[in-house]
Formats: C-alpha cells, structure tokens, sequence
C-alpha cells in the first residue's frame, strides 16, 4: 500500500470525520476488560511465585516471555492467512479453559511451582499469536480517516488499566487467592470472546499467502516493511524510543528514587502522574484527532518526553524535589502519548492489508529488542557511575531520537491510506 507524501496548506481547522464506529468501540471495551483480568492474573502469578523465591519468580517470568517473544512473527503470519478474528476467538477460547482449569488446580494441588511455570508459558504462548491479531483490529473495524482517534482511544485504555491493574490486584490477591483471580479472568475472557462472536470486521482483508510456506509468508512481512514508503523509518523511530522511553518507570525512575530516598508511595505518586499525561494526550487525541504532520509530532513528543527525563535528574537532586518530578514525570507521560498516538497510526495505516498482523508482530519484536540492549546497559552505566549519569544518557537517547525522526520523516502526512497493493 501507498502512504502518501504530501507538503501542504490546509486550513487550521478540521473536521474531525464522524464518530467512531460503535462495533469498535464494543470490542474496545471488551477488549480493555480482558486486559484488566490478565494484568491482575499477571502481577498475582508473579506474586504467589516470589514466595517461592526470587530465582523461582524469575523463571516465572522468563516462562512467560520466551515464548511470546519466540512466535510472535508467527502468530503475525498466522493472524494474516486465517483471520485476526479467528485467532482471537480462538485465542480466548484457550485463555477462558486455562483460567478455569488454574482455578480449579489451584483448589486441589494449591501453588506448586511446576503449576506456576505451564500458566505463564501457555499465557506467553497465546500472547504471540493474540498480540499481533489486536494489533491490527483497529484498520480492520474503523475507516483510515480515524485510525488517529482510533489508537488514541484504545492508548489511553490501555494506560488506564495499567494504572488500575496493579492496586486492583492487589486488593484481589489479598482478599482472596490465586484460584479467585483465575476466576475473574476467565470471566474477562467470556466477556471479550462474546463480543468477538458478534462484531465483525468493517472492512475486508484478502487471505494473504495461502499456499507459501509459512516460514516464507512471516519473512516476506520483514520484506513488506523494507519496501513499504515510509513504513522502515517509522519502525525504526520507534525502536530507538522504545531503547530510552520504556525504561523510564522500569529501570530510570527507581533507580534515581532510590539515590535520592523517596518512597515508595512517593514513586508511585510520580509513576501515576506520567500515566495521566499520556491519558491526557490520547483523551484530547481522540476527540480532535492528531497533527496533519505525524512524523513531526511524533518526535516533538519525544524532545518533551527527554525535557521531562532530564528535569528527573534535577528533581532527583533537591532535599525535597519529589513535587517537581511530579512534574517531569507528567511531561515525560504527555510526551509519550504525543509520541505514541502520531506514530502508531503510520505504522498501522502504511502497512498492507494482506500484512496487518506481521506487521504488528515486527512492532513488538523492535521494542523487545530495543529494550534488551539498553535495560543492561543503562543498569550498568548506573552502576558504573551513577543513576544521574544514566538518566542523562536517556534523556540524550531521546533527543537524538527525536532530531532523526524530525530530519526523516519531516514531510510525511498521513492524507489518505489506499488498499494494499
């Protein structure tokens, strides 16, 4: 498909099309319940696990992520020969049978660790097939034209149940075990593959690669984005942020806490403040849709969300500078979602439609691999020299970041998306 380049005047004013289509909505709310059931099944896994200690916890977690970073492209692959749908409805189906069957082993052989280990590695199995169908349901249920206000929608979701997740688990874990969350997240599912059994896709994809090995189909979507316009530079902006943004509440932020001696309620204060800045951004968003020029904004994004990192380590610094990394943090959040909400509908509307999911699958593939090289990095340098110097250099990170996607992606304007070539 073709995403048309093009330089000029419009009016300062747009129409911000129609509203957006109520079959997405349902499946986003849908779609978001289910999210919340598997955050909260997620931290009280992790949990129940850390109580057979922390080498125990960690393999928990690796079980998990293996997998789903291991087939992603494949799930991608798969996703785009037989239907995203069809491997969602699926992909619940299997989710809905493993949460009651965890609830009902948990009754009888309580929370060995074996038990613990096949949850994670079937949830991070059927993430790499689910994942990428998710991803790309968006262009397959709204028209090109709110693709925009389609993402910032279903980001600002997505921020919100991460705020919610973890202290919503918490209590659930405390008021009962892990066999009740399994419950309640089997329930999630029921609810999401309703929804899927009812809403069908807007708009049609051909079968892509019927006939081609499957191996061939899932590098011919590495190929796609090389030859797509546009398509290349995008990804690659988006590894370079995910390399310095993601680590921001992960790795930067605890390690300057720590330096500086805030709480723990004092760093959950300033984590929940750049989660209301990227709300904020995907609520305005979605209601008035993005710049004519994404490419820019996007990497202006990323210049705020560097401004707000290296204000961190000003904050860090003072007797008393929680309050202004609350600030920092709110522009580092704001910062991200510009980032996110500009960028993604490029990266998804560029894409054919015969490689929507694959496409997906390579989004999630380039931040994992971002993450994996500057996680080790950035802890090192800490350590080194210290969690200023580190945060400094993320902040450096982003800015280069932000001057390459400015420099490469200056002229790109998302006009119209038309039918896969």
């Amino acid at each position: 498909m073709i995403l048309s380049y093009v330089a000029r005047r419009r009016p300062p004013r747009r129409d911000v099309g129609p509203p957006l289509p109520a079959s997405y909505l349902v499946w986003l709310a849908a779609a978001t319940v289910s999210q919340l059931g598997d955050v909260v099944l997620g931290f009280a896994v992790g949990w129940v696990a850390a109580e057979h200690g922390g080498a125990a916890a960690g393999l928990v977690l690796a079980a998990g992520s293996l997998p789903s970073v291991l087939l992603l492209l494949l799930g991608g692959t798969i996703a785009d020969r037989f239907g995203a749908r069809r491997v969602m409805i699926a992909g619940d189906a299997v989710m809905l049978m493993m949460s009651v069957a965890l609830a009902l082993a948990v009754v009888h052989a309580g929370t060995p660790l074996w038990l613990l280990l096949a949850a994670s590695v079937l949830r991070g199995a059927v993430f790499a097939f689910y994942s990428p169908s998710a991803g790309s349901m968006p262009r397959r249920l709204v028209a090109d034209a709110q693709l925009t206000r389609a993402l910032a929608l279903r980001q600002g979701a997505s921020q919100a149940v991460q705020l919610l997740g973890a202290p919503l688990a918490g209590i659930l874990v405390v008021a009962g075990d892990l066999g009740s969350v399994a419950l309640l997240d089997a329930g999630t599912f029921l609810v999401v593959l309703v929804v899927l059994l009812q809403v069908r896709p807007s708009h049609t994809t051909p079968p892509a690669d019927r006939g081609v090995p499957v191996w061939r189909a899932a590098l011919d979507g590495v190929r796609v984005v090389r030859r797509t316009p546009g398509l290349a530079g995008a990804l690659a902006l988006l590894a370079t942020a995910a390399a310095f943004l993601l680590p921001t509440t992960s790795l930067v932020l605890p390690l300057l806490a720590r330096d500086a001696g805030w709480g723990a309620s004092e760093v959950g204060i300033v984590i929940g403040a750049q989660g209301a800045g990227i709300i904020a951004v995907t609520v305005v968003v979605s209601r008035q849709g993005g710049w004519r020029r994404p490419g820019v904004a996007a990497s202006g994004g990323l210049a705020v969300a560097a401004l707000g990192q290296a204000v961190l380590v000003v904050a860090a610094s003072m007797p008393a500078g929680a309050g202004l990394a609350v600030v920092a943090a709110t522009a580092v959040g704001a910062g991200s979602g510009l980032f996110t909400v500009h960028l993604a509908p490029v990266v998804l509307g560029s894409a054919p439609r015969t490689h929507l999911a694959r496409v997906q699958a390579l989004v999630g593939l380039v931040q994992v691999g971002a993450l994996t090289i500057t996680n080790p990095a950035l802890g090192t340098l800490a350590s080194a020299t210290s969690p200023a110097v580190a945060a400094g250099a993320s902040a450096l990170g982003l800015l280069a970041a932000a001057a390459s996607g400015t420099t490469a992606l200056w002229r790109l304007t998302l006009d119209q998306v038309e039918g896969a070539q």
